[in-house]
């Protein structure tokens, strides 16, 4: 079984998700990655029966890097309220071509989402079903032809760092759907969920959990390497 475990205890599973993995199964009957790693606790310990696996957070189809599941609904309850009270610091990684005006800075949009079309836009807020978006990005390496922009999310709506990077003028590298020019060889966008910091919420201990950038890019290789 082809899957990447970043950390594993009795109440939390964490995966390096790639750019072709579903977190969990929509209309296009692929299997998701929340099957998968029910089959591989099912499997490591001689589970019988269902196994329960609770999705904590969602990343989109394209983008890579830490994903987060509970073991247990104890620790899938307690992991919601520290997502809805903001106590989870989720920092990505975003590959862009446009070097922004300011190394650093923070992003604040209302976003209004497009079921039809999979798609999130930039809206008044006195629009209704508008919602408030905000981020803070960090210019962190340069390449010859492209930047490492390291983003901390403060909420986490639909699409939020593709739509919120695409209307500041440098969309992710890849990534058609928010204005990038060209796709990226292996299909997915090279966007990266880099790590998770919060504490464990049984344990009551400080956990970072941090993935590392895809291996099939050279690019992603070289700005690792760069950063750390």
């Amino acid at each position: 079984m082809n899957l990447h475990i970043l950390y594993e205890d009795n109440h939390l599973i964490a995966v390096n998700k790639s750019n072709s993995d579903l977190v969990q199964g929509d209309k296009t009957d692929d299997e998701p990655l929340s099957d998968k790693v029910k089959a591989y606790i099912k499997e490591k310990y001689n589970k019988p029966g269902d196994v329960y696996l609770g999705v904590v957070h969602r990343l989109d189809r394209p983008v890579t890097g830490v994903v987060l599941f509970a073991k247990t609904s104890k620790a899938l309850s307690r992991m919601n309220k520290l997502f809805q009270e903001n106590s989870v610091e989720k920092k990505y990684w975003a590959i862009v071509k446009e070097l922004p005006e300011n190394d650093s800075g923070t992003l604040t949009h209302y976003l209004i989402k497009n079921s039809k079309k999979n798609k999130s836009y930039t809206t008044s807020k006195l629009k209704k079903d508008a919602k408030k978006a905000v981020l803070s990005y960090r210019l962190a390496s340069s390449s010859a032809r492209y930047h490492l922009l390291e983003v901390d999310l403060k909420t986490g709506r639909h699409h939020q760092i593709r739509c919120q990077l695409s209307k500041a003028g440098f969309p992710i590298k890849g990534d058609l759907k928010y204005g990038f020019p060209r796709s990226n060889k292996n299909g997915g966008i090279s966007l990266h969920a880099r790590s998770l910091s919060f504490t464990h919420p049984v344990k009551q201990e400080p956990l970072l959990i941090k993935a590392p950038v895809p291996n099939d890019d050279n690019l992603w290789k070289e700005f690792e390497n760069v950063t750390g």
